[in-house]
């Protein structure tokens, strides 16, 4: 009798259990229903667009975007409060941190930008670049956007292809 009663509790206790935990619904973004829009000339030189790919979801703060670099189009010095991932979707590129050689990065290339380490991207000299940003939040900032590159150097180009 008394197993049960413990098998009576657990059966009407579950329904509302389950039911608290179920997430509200998945929700699908179609291609093509957001627009890009044009890099700010305060955080870019050249032309480049930037294509929001998704926003963050409470509790998540992650959010993601595309952008594609002309040739010679880069970001400006920047830094990320919880980090950044790049993925290199098609072209040439060059990333560069404070303080180290310009890398030249390809296709399937995933770079890592620590938090809080200033550094920038964009498309080599003579190709464009198109890539994936991945990053979150804090307090709802996910970038803290600092000077740009100087022309001098970004010109030096990468130490090593």
């Amino acid at each position: 009798m008394k197993a049960l009663i413990a098998l009576a509790a657990v059966t009407l206790a579950t329904p509302a259990i389950a039911q608290s935990a179920q997430p509200a619904h998945v929700e699908v973004y179609r291609a093509g229903s957001r627009t890009a829009v044009a890099g700010l000339p305060s955080r870019f030189t050249g032309s480049a667009s930037v294509l929001p790919v998704f926003e963050p979801h409470d509790p998540s703060t992650v959010s993601a975007g595309t952008v594609t670099f002309q040739p010679g189009a880069h970001s400006a010095w920047h830094t990320h409060p919880r980090g950044q991932y790049l993925i290199v979707l098609s072209g040439v590129g060059w990333t560069q941190e404070e303080g180290h050689p310009i890398v030249e990065i390809h296709p399937g290339d995933v770079v890592w930008c620590p938090p809080g380490v200033k550094h920038w991207h964009g498309a080599s000299a003579t190709t464009g670049l198109v890539q994936l940003s991945v990053q979150e939040a804090v307090d709802g900032k996910n970038v803290e956007w600092l000077e740009k590159v100087a022309d001098a150097d970004y010109a030096k180009g990468p130490a090593v292809k």
